[in-house]
């Protein structure tokens, strides 16, 4: 686990948050209330809650957690069960650090497994097209659960990953006004006087975070770094650590795209079930 923990304390604010991460490019950070731990905010909660500033509305509360002496095999089941990439450790009740996939992935490097990742741990992709709209992107993203997609050329050739973290890094604050009209009454209503209805109509200021309106092309990670179906789980393991990355894709004979290895795959290598196969 890391022991020097990014949080933040309710109060507070989002655009901070946002902040946060863009300078860091970590994927979320743990919400402290007079110093204890109330929720975690990730880069989704940012980005599916756009509107939302308040930080008690945007975390998730009563995260999971983990203890200290646990050994790394639980806290793979509690990610992959959970469908989180980090658990706060807990000890006494307070903090005291904070484990991430990234980190269960080095422990993976160490281990230097040779099993291929054809075999449990690839996943089925779709790709986008260069041009697509960021806006689009993120769009598609918050549908698919995904958190990084593959982006193609018009050849089918592959160009770049685009992430949620690469979302994060080109978003803005965006501040404007709003009108809601709570009338009842219509034009066609001959009925529905002017001043009532003037009366019932309301504007109010939001600030949501907006993405940049440019092509996914100029905001994707280019120079990709892809395995082969039969690269082992160590290697690929090893291959994220070094290159920070969260995701790897896979390529076929002739390097054409076939599949993704996600970081919170691989890391089921981890889990008790997985440790008897490669022993075995």
């Amino acid at each position: 686990m890391i022991t020097d923990v990014v949080c933040v304390e309710i109060p507070g604010n989002r655009d901070d948050v946002l902040r946060i991460l863009k300078r860091t490019g970590i994927s979320g950070v743990p919400v402290l209330k007079d110093g204890e731990l109330v929720g975690i905010i990730t880069r989704k909660d940012l980005l599916r809650k756009a509107e939302e500033t308040q930080l008690g509305l945007l975390m998730t509360p009563d995260p999971v957690v983990i203890r200290p002496d646990a050994p790394i095999s639980e806290a793979a089941q509690l990610m992959v069960r959970h469908n989180i990439r980090r658990l706060p450790v807990l000890q006494d009740g307070k903090m005291v650090g904070l484990i991430s996939v990234a980190d269960l992935i080095g422990a993976v490097a160490q281990l230097r497994i040779t099993l291929p990742i054809k075999e449990n741990y690839v996943s089925k992709t779709y790709a986008l097209w260069e041009e697509t709209p960021l806006s689009l992107v993120g769009r598609v993203l918050e549908i698919s659960g995904y958190d990084a997609i593959p982006v193609l050329m018009e050849d089918g050739t592959l160009t770049g990953i685009i992430s949620e973290r690469d979302l994060i890094r080109h978003s803005r604050i965006e501040d404007g006004v709003e009108v809601s009209d709570f009338s009842n009454g219509t034009d066609d209503d001959e009925w529905t006087w002017e001043s009532i209805r003037d009366m019932h109509t309301i504007s109010y200021g939001i600030s949501k975070i907006q993405l940049l309106p440019i092509p996914v092309k100029n905001a994707m990670v280019k120079n990709v770094l892809a395995v082969p179906l039969n690269a082992e789980v160590g290697e690929c393991a090893l291959k994220m650590r070094r290159a920070r990355v969260d995701q790897l894709p896979v390529v076929n004979g002739n390097k054409r795209l076939v599949a993704m290895l996600f970081d919170r795959e691989l890391i089921k290598v981890l889990l008790p079930d997985q440790q008897a196969v490669r022993k075995n």
